[in-house]
């Protein structure tokens, strides 16, 4: 979700794991074969223009607040040397709902990890960091509730998949409802370092920004 807040850049190389079932289906490698299939999808312009103003209106909030203090969780003592201790690490962070507090093990990412989501994609730990001292005060009554965390070391790359749901209000005047299904891929290198972080949502990259504009009725659903 951070990567809303992130304007566009141009964009960078990757492969993705293999996809399984559910919601978080990638592919791998870079589009480049004529299966017919649709792999990857570019973010529309006009989305890429919603999001940068989007990300200009919540700057434009934020200066009327005080600096948000989010807190990386340093994991340095943490000695990782499986990929079940990954998973133990981001079970942590999830149960500290990481997403909407902005505390991460940053020490389990490498420095350029690529982070992503249908509607961005950037490389950088520190500079998604920043971004989520931008967003978490934004965020009223937050709630991530990871519902399954698993780990894949079969295919060529190993990596690990988190389904979660988000449910968020964001401080703006008409007060929008942030309602998200969505799993998350943290593919992992040869150190066991996270080298992507990659969202995919169970709604399109356009009805997740039309949540921002849409004035919220009623309570938070459970």
């Amino acid at each position: 979700m951070a990567g809303i807040l992130h304007t566009p850049q141009a964009p960078l190389h990757y492969f993705r794991p293999r996809s399984r079932n559910g919601i978080w289906c990638f592919s791998t490698g870079p589009d480049n074969n004529n299966s017919g299939k649709s792999h990857k999808r570019e973010t529309p312009q006009l989305l890429r223009i919603a999001v940068s103003g989007v990300t200009e209106l919540l700057r434009l909030f934020s200066s009327s607040q005080g600096p948000a203090r989010v807190t990386e969780k340093r994991r340095d003592e943490f000695s990782v040397s499986s990929v079940d201790d990954v998973v133990t690490i981001l079970r942590s962070d999830y149960k500290n709902a990481y997403f909407v507090t902005g505390v991460f093990s940053s020490a389990i990412y490498a420095e350029d990890c690529i982070f992503e989501d249908p509607t961005i994609r950037f490389r950088g730990k520190e500079l998604y960091s920043r971004n989520l001292k931008l967003l978490v005060p934004f965020f009223d009554s937050p709630s991530i509730v990871l519902e399954k965390i698993e780990k894949d070391i079969t295919s060529e790359t190993k990596f690990v998949v988190a389904t979660w749901k988000l449910r968020t209000y964001l401080k703006l005047p008409w007060r929008p409802l942030i309602s998200i299904n969505g799993s998350t891929i943290y593919e992992l290198d040869g150190e066991l370092k996270i080298v992507r972080h990659a969202e995919s949502w169970g709604v399109s990259a356009l009805e997740a920004v039309g949540q921002i504009f849409t004035p919220s009725v009623g309570q938070l659903d459970e």
